[in-house]
Protein backbone atom coordinates (compact mmCIF):
# COMPACT_ATOMS: atom_id res chain seq x y z
CA UNK A 1 0.00 0.00 0.00
CA UNK A 2 1.11 3.28 -0.85
CA UNK A 3 0.50 6.93 1.38
CA UNK A 4 1.76 9.86 2.30
CA UNK A 5 2.06 11.67 5.51
CA UNK A 6 1.95 15.64 5.46
CA UNK A 7 4.42 16.48 8.13
CA UNK A 8 4.77 20.05 7.29
CA UNK A 9 2.07 22.19 5.00
CA UNK A 10 3.12 26.24 5.27
CA UNK A 11 5.44 28.04 3.14
CA UNK A 12 9.06 29.46 4.33
CA UNK A 13 7.54 31.69 7.17
CA UNK A 14 5.18 28.47 8.49
CA UNK A 15 2.23 29.37 10.47
CA UNK A 16 2.07 31.42 12.86
CA UNK A 17 3.97 34.32 11.08
CA UNK A 18 6.78 35.62 14.01
CA UNK A 19 4.94 39.36 14.91
CA UNK A 20 2.15 38.50 13.10
CA UNK A 21 -1.73 38.75 13.94
CA UNK A 22 -4.12 38.23 11.33
CA UNK A 23 -6.73 35.89 11.20
CA UNK A 24 -5.01 32.72 10.10
CA UNK A 25 -2.00 33.39 12.40
CA UNK A 26 -4.15 33.80 15.45
CA UNK A 27 -6.67 30.88 14.68
CA UNK A 28 -7.49 28.51 16.90
CA UNK A 29 -7.99 26.15 14.48
CA UNK A 30 -5.56 23.26 14.76
CA UNK A 31 -5.09 23.28 11.07
CA UNK A 32 -3.81 26.88 10.27
CA UNK A 33 -0.69 26.24 12.26
CA UNK A 34 1.16 24.90 9.56
CA UNK A 35 5.33 24.09 10.09
CA UNK A 36 7.25 24.19 6.77
CA UNK A 37 6.84 21.76 3.68
CA UNK A 38 7.97 18.07 3.77
CA UNK A 39 6.54 14.57 3.73
CA UNK A 40 6.56 11.18 4.26
CA UNK A 41 5.87 8.83 1.49
CA UNK A 42 5.23 5.16 2.31
CA UNK A 43 5.85 2.57 0.41
CA UNK A 44 4.91 -0.60 2.03
CA UNK A 45 6.60 -0.82 4.98
CA UNK A 46 9.12 1.73 4.01
CA UNK A 47 8.85 5.42 5.16
CA UNK A 48 10.74 7.82 2.64
CA UNK A 49 11.26 11.56 3.28
CA UNK A 50 10.58 14.44 1.36
CA UNK A 51 12.94 17.34 2.64
CA UNK A 52 14.00 17.90 5.92
CA UNK A 53 12.23 21.33 6.62
CA UNK A 54 13.44 23.20 9.80
CA UNK A 55 10.78 21.68 12.50
CA UNK A 56 11.91 18.04 11.57
CA UNK A 57 12.54 17.00 14.88
CA UNK A 58 9.23 18.44 16.04
CA UNK A 59 7.30 16.84 13.00
CA UNK A 60 8.42 13.77 13.49
CA UNK A 61 7.57 13.60 17.49
CA UNK A 62 4.33 14.75 16.60
CA UNK A 63 3.80 12.18 13.91
CA UNK A 64 5.27 9.08 15.74
CA UNK A 65 7.95 9.16 12.71
CA UNK A 66 10.70 6.75 13.90
CA UNK A 67 12.17 5.24 11.17
CA UNK A 68 12.82 6.48 7.17
CA UNK A 69 14.75 4.02 5.20
CA UNK A 70 15.94 7.01 2.86
CA UNK A 71 15.41 10.95 2.01
CA UNK A 72 14.18 12.68 -1.81
CA UNK A 73 15.15 16.53 -1.64
CA UNK A 74 12.84 18.74 -3.81
CA UNK A 75 15.78 21.26 -4.12
CA UNK A 76 18.22 23.21 -2.17
CA UNK A 77 16.07 26.21 -0.02
CA UNK A 78 16.62 26.64 3.19
CA UNK A 79 12.32 25.83 4.45
CA UNK A 80 13.41 22.32 2.53
CA UNK A 81 16.73 21.63 4.08
CA UNK A 82 17.51 23.45 7.06
CA UNK A 83 16.59 20.74 9.46
CA UNK A 84 18.86 18.14 8.06
CA UNK A 85 21.05 17.86 10.95
CA UNK A 86 18.39 15.68 12.27
CA UNK A 87 18.59 13.50 10.35
CA UNK A 88 22.02 12.13 12.54
CA UNK A 89 18.55 10.90 14.94
CA UNK A 90 17.37 8.29 12.30
CA UNK A 91 21.00 7.01 12.01
CA UNK A 92 21.07 6.26 15.62
CA UNK A 93 17.59 4.57 15.71
CA UNK A 94 18.69 2.45 12.67
CA UNK A 95 22.67 2.18 13.00
CA UNK A 96 22.87 2.45 9.79
CA UNK A 97 23.95 4.74 7.08
CA UNK A 98 20.71 6.72 5.47
CA UNK A 99 20.84 6.93 1.45
CA UNK A 100 19.54 10.32 0.31
CA UNK A 101 18.99 11.20 -3.36
CA UNK A 102 18.92 14.64 -4.99
CA UNK A 103 19.47 16.55 -8.57
CA UNK A 104 23.37 17.69 -9.27
CA UNK A 105 22.56 20.82 -8.47
CA UNK A 106 20.69 20.26 -5.24
CA UNK A 107 23.88 17.77 -4.40
CA UNK A 108 26.15 20.41 -4.75
CA UNK A 109 24.40 22.49 -2.35
CA UNK A 110 24.11 20.23 0.37
CA UNK A 111 27.87 19.24 0.43
CA UNK A 112 29.10 23.04 0.80
CA UNK A 113 26.30 23.66 3.31
CA UNK A 114 26.52 20.29 5.48
CA UNK A 115 30.07 18.90 4.51
CA UNK A 116 30.58 17.94 7.78
CA UNK A 117 28.06 15.59 7.24
CA UNK A 118 29.78 14.05 3.71
CA UNK A 119 33.78 13.82 5.87
CA UNK A 120 34.93 11.28 7.67
CA UNK A 121 32.16 9.24 9.15
CA UNK A 122 32.81 9.15 12.61
CA UNK A 123 33.02 5.30 14.44
CA UNK A 124 29.03 5.53 15.89
CA UNK A 125 25.56 6.74 14.71
CA UNK A 126 24.01 9.93 15.73
CA UNK A 127 27.22 11.99 16.11
CA UNK A 128 26.42 13.37 12.75
CA UNK A 129 24.65 12.41 9.69
CA UNK A 130 25.79 9.27 8.06
CA UNK A 131 24.72 9.43 4.40
CA UNK A 132 24.90 8.35 1.36
CA UNK A 133 24.46 10.72 -1.31
CA UNK A 134 22.79 9.55 -4.58
CA UNK A 135 22.38 12.18 -7.80
CA UNK A 136 19.77 11.33 -9.96
CA UNK A 137 18.98 12.89 -13.63
CA UNK A 138 16.35 10.70 -14.45
CA UNK A 139 13.44 8.03 -13.15
CA UNK A 140 15.21 5.36 -10.59
CA UNK A 141 14.49 2.63 -8.15
CA UNK A 142 14.26 2.62 -4.86
CA UNK A 143 13.15 0.00 -1.95
CA UNK A 144 11.78 -2.07 -4.90
CA UNK A 145 9.93 0.81 -6.40
CA UNK A 146 10.42 3.04 -9.77
CA UNK A 147 10.93 6.95 -8.56
CA UNK A 148 10.11 9.38 -11.40
CA UNK A 149 11.48 12.93 -10.77
CA UNK A 150 9.19 15.92 -11.90
CA UNK A 151 10.90 18.76 -13.06
CA UNK A 152 9.11 22.04 -12.35
CA UNK A 153 9.96 25.80 -13.03
CA UNK A 154 10.54 27.91 -9.55
CA UNK A 155 11.71 31.35 -10.48
CA UNK A 156 15.31 30.37 -11.22
CA UNK A 157 15.55 27.33 -9.28
CA UNK A 158 14.35 23.70 -10.95
CA UNK A 159 12.46 22.28 -8.04
CA UNK A 160 11.65 18.48 -8.23
CA UNK A 161 8.41 16.79 -7.77
CA UNK A 162 8.12 13.02 -7.38
CA UNK A 163 6.29 10.32 -8.69
CA UNK A 164 5.76 6.75 -7.42
CA UNK A 165 3.01 5.09 -9.46
CA UNK A 166 -0.17 6.57 -8.51
CA UNK A 167 0.56 9.12 -6.32
CA UNK A 168 2.65 12.70 -7.30
CA UNK A 169 3.95 15.52 -4.70
CA UNK A 170 4.96 18.53 -6.25
CA UNK A 171 5.71 21.30 -4.15
CA UNK A 172 7.37 24.93 -4.83
CA UNK A 173 6.25 25.03 -8.72
CA UNK A 174 5.64 28.42 -10.36
CA UNK A 175 5.06 26.45 -13.91
CA UNK A 176 4.94 22.84 -14.79
CA UNK A 177 6.07 22.03 -17.87
CA UNK A 178 4.32 20.06 -20.90
CA UNK A 179 6.22 17.28 -20.34
CA UNK A 180 6.32 17.46 -16.75
CA UNK A 181 2.05 17.60 -17.20
CA UNK A 182 2.48 14.13 -19.35
CA UNK A 183 4.80 12.81 -16.58
CA UNK A 184 1.77 13.38 -14.29
CA UNK A 185 -0.77 12.29 -16.11
CA UNK A 186 -3.13 9.21 -14.85
CA UNK A 187 -2.12 9.85 -10.84
CA UNK A 188 -4.56 9.18 -8.41
CA UNK A 189 -3.44 11.35 -5.92
CA UNK A 190 -1.80 14.85 -6.87
CA UNK A 191 -0.04 16.74 -4.48
CA UNK A 192 0.74 20.16 -5.52
CA UNK A 193 1.57 23.92 -4.03
CA UNK A 194 -0.91 26.52 -3.98
CA UNK A 195 0.10 29.65 -2.24
CA UNK A 196 -2.75 31.84 -1.67
CA UNK A 197 -5.22 33.60 -3.83
CA UNK A 198 -3.10 36.51 -5.17
CA UNK A 199 -0.94 36.06 -7.64
CA UNK A 200 2.94 35.18 -7.10
CA UNK A 201 6.33 35.49 -9.03
CA UNK A 202 7.81 32.29 -7.83
CA UNK A 203 4.77 30.25 -6.05
CA UNK A 204 1.60 29.00 -7.72
CA UNK A 205 -1.98 30.52 -6.99
CA UNK A 206 -5.16 28.92 -6.01
CA UNK A 207 -6.33 29.38 -9.62
CA UNK A 208 -3.00 28.72 -11.75
CA UNK A 209 -2.83 25.29 -9.63
CA UNK A 210 -6.56 24.27 -10.00
CA UNK A 211 -5.65 25.08 -13.83
CA UNK A 212 -2.72 22.04 -13.17
CA UNK A 213 -5.06 20.02 -11.56
CA UNK A 214 -7.62 20.10 -14.43
CA UNK A 215 -4.81 19.53 -16.69
CA UNK A 216 -3.72 16.22 -15.00
CA UNK A 217 -7.21 15.03 -13.93
CA UNK A 218 -6.37 13.10 -10.66
CA UNK A 219 -8.87 11.47 -9.03
CA UNK A 220 -7.78 13.35 -5.76
CA UNK A 221 -5.66 16.59 -5.37
CA UNK A 222 -4.59 17.74 -1.99
CA UNK A 223 -2.99 21.64 -1.88
CA UNK A 224 -0.04 22.41 0.13
CA UNK A 225 3.06 24.64 0.98
CA UNK A 226 0.26 27.55 2.11
CA UNK A 227 0.59 30.60 3.45
CA UNK A 228 -0.90 32.52 6.20
CA UNK A 229 -3.29 34.41 3.49
CA UNK A 230 -5.53 31.49 3.59
CA UNK A 231 -7.54 30.26 6.50
CA UNK A 232 -8.21 26.15 5.96
CA UNK A 233 -11.54 26.60 6.54
CA UNK A 234 -12.42 29.62 4.12
CA UNK A 235 -10.65 27.55 1.43
CA UNK A 236 -12.21 24.22 2.36
CA UNK A 237 -15.69 25.66 1.66
CA UNK A 238 -15.17 26.69 -2.02
CA UNK A 239 -12.43 23.87 -3.21
CA UNK A 240 -14.22 22.02 -6.29
CA UNK A 241 -14.91 18.37 -5.64
CA UNK A 242 -11.48 15.81 -5.27
CA UNK A 243 -9.38 19.06 -3.96
CA UNK A 244 -8.44 19.39 -0.57
CA UNK A 245 -6.58 21.52 1.28
CA UNK A 246 -3.78 19.51 3.12
CA UNK A 247 -3.17 19.81 6.92
CA UNK A 248 -0.14 19.14 8.95
CA UNK A 249 -0.08 15.11 10.18
CA UNK A 250 -2.81 14.65 7.27
CA UNK A 251 -2.50 11.31 6.02
CA UNK A 252 -3.69 9.52 2.97
CA UNK A 253 -3.42 6.43 1.54
CA UNK A 254 -3.87 4.92 -2.35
Amino acid sequence: MLGLTFLGTGTSNGIPVIGCRCRTCTSVDPRDRRTRSSAVLHLGEHNVLIDTAPELRLQAIATGLSHIEAVLFTHAHADHVAGFDDLRQFNYLAQAPLPIYADPETARELRVRYSYAFSEPLPFYGGKPDLRLHEFDGPFHLLGYEIVPIPVDHGRWTVYGFRCGPIAYVTDAKTVPARSIELLRGVNVLVLNALRDRPHPTHLSLAEALTIIEQVCPERAYLTHVSHEVMHADWSAKLPPGVQLAYDGLQIWV
